[in-house]
């Protein structure tokens, strides 16, 4: 995993938002079981503490369970993981419209934008 903090933002909080775009990319799949808190903590270059508050945040968030013995995992809950991809889509979608209002460009010139690009990607 490749880690990227930055000042402005808890890195707890930057942590849970790197766990949860990996889990609503697949890149962590579905009852894919996660490293150590210790693991993580290490390849991240954090305290272990900070990384215990964000999975225990994940926790409550119901996107990754623990088994006593073995672990924390992704969870298998498809309603979750669909909910989580649309909140993650929703929030870029609503940073690009802010930075198109930014530039000035109206609804109708970023729809007509977005139409273009889309319909150069697919050729």
């Amino acid at each position: 995993m490749h880690w990227n903090f930055s000042g402005d933002v808890p890195i707890y909080l930057q942590i849970i938002g790197h766990l949860e775009q990996m889990i609503a990319s697949g890149l962590l799949a579905s009852g894919d079981r996660l490293p150590s808190v210790r693991e993580l903590a290490g390849d991240a270059g954090v305290n272990p503490n900070t990384m215990q508050k964000a999975l225990t945040e994940l926790e409550k968030r119901g996107v990754v369970y623990s088994r006593r013995t073995t672990g924390r995992f992704v969870t298998d809950n498809p309603e979750k993981l669909k909910s989580l991809r649309e909140e993650l889509a929703g929030k870029e979608i609503k940073n690009f419209l802010d930075a198109m209002r930014r530039l000035g460009y109206t609804s109708e010139e970023t729809a007509k934008l977005l139409t273009e690009e889309i319909t150069r990607g697919t050729k």
